[in-house]
């Protein structure tokens, strides 16, 4: 069987009225580039008619193929199992939500063709998200390119192309707590971009919370860099020369004066901070180690249901084949 020329990943948790306009949209702009190409559907574990929808569409073409979750596994994890799936020389991925527009792709295959290994999409703006929700996400990309040791691009999402090398060293990684928009740019090769308005959501609603969006940014802050512990270890020098400093003030004050400081409210004030400067400390060493407990466990990255067009052992992680539902289909 011949490589496709592009694959495109698309990862969906409950997008049932969004898989036929995704399709659509992108029958329209894959065809322009080759009839050689595939549609992979990464089902995390839906609770709606996602699956079934995908099924439909596979019916009529079977260029779409489907890998469906035992359950919810999250992002990161379908991002991963479309990457392990997608045999395209090009994988773009995509998000089902039609915010990020499937015509793009064009532009980003042109720069494909012209050498680069990695084109990210840059969003310019971003139609009818709230003042919050655009601030906190600008705050979030600044604060992880301070706070990373790996450069991450700036307001780009996980829509993105990579060429088939670029696709080929992300899968060597195993690590679970996984940050897919570092890692893309951490393996290097040549990276560009392109840039486009991004629309609001086609149907349906957004599955990131802020809840969860703080836990990405905490997860990825602590995939790619060391320096909350060194940010740490400095304030908590400078805190031991401040207290330092604060005794020998004190003590000359009574040696000279002859009478004892008062004030238990101060007393009790400044412990209260150092104790909860401390507390922050043994969290922040407490999720490095969380992370190490996990890889150590080793456990699979997830676990596949189900399987359309796509032979389980291609996508199953660790080549533990675990099938249930329908067969695979050749």
């Amino acid at each position: 069987m011949n490589r496709p020329v592009i694959s495109v990943v698309v990862p969906a948790y409950n997008e049932e009225m969004n898989v036929k306009p995704l399709y659509d949209r992108l029958l329209d702009v894959l065809t322009q580039i080759s009839a050689s190409f595939e549609i992979i559907f990464i089902d995390d574990g839906s609770r709606d008619d996602t699956v079934a929808e995908v099924l439909k569409i596979r019916a009529l073409d079977e260029r779409v193929k489907l890998v469906s979750f035992s359950r919810n596994f999250g992002h990161e994890m379908a991002n991963t199992a479309g990457f392990r799936t997608a045999s395209g020389d090009a994988v773009v991925i995509i998000d089902a939500d039609l915010q990020d527009p499937p015509e793009l792709i064009l532009d980003m295959f042109e720069k494909y063709r012209a050498g680069f290994d990695v084109v990210y999409a840059k969003r310019k703006t971003r139609k009818k998200e709230s003042f919050i929700k655009k601030s906190t996400s600008k705050m979030f990309y600044r604060v992880l390119k301070f706070m990373s040791d790996t450069e991450i691009p700036l307001d780009t999402g996980d829509f993105r192309l990579l060429s088939r090398r670029a696709v080929d060293e992300i899968n060597r990684f195993s690590e679970k707590n996984r940050f897919f928009r570092g890692l893309t740019h951490w393996i290097g090769f040549k990276v560009t971009y392109v840039y486009f308005d991004r629309d609001e959501r086609y149907a349906g609603e957004t599955k990131y919370s802020y809840i969860k969006l703080m836990k990405l940014a905490i997860d990825a802050i602590l995939s790619f860099s060391y320096k909350p512990l060194k940010l740490f270890s400095l304030f908590g020098f400078l805190s031991a020369g401040f207290g330092f400093l604060l005794m020998l003030y004190w003590m000359i004050k009574k040696i000279i004066f002859g009478n004892p400081t008062n004030g238990w409210t101060s007393t009790v004030t400044i412990m209260l901070f150092f104790f909860g400067i401390l507390m922050m400390q043994v969290s922040v060493v407490g999720e490095y180690i969380a992370r190490i407990y996990e890889e150590v466990r080793a456990r699979p990255l997830y676990i596949v249901g189900r399987t359309e067009g796509v032979a389980p052992e291609i996508v199953s992680d660790k080549n533990e084949v675990k099938q249930y539902g329908a067969d695979y289909e050749a």
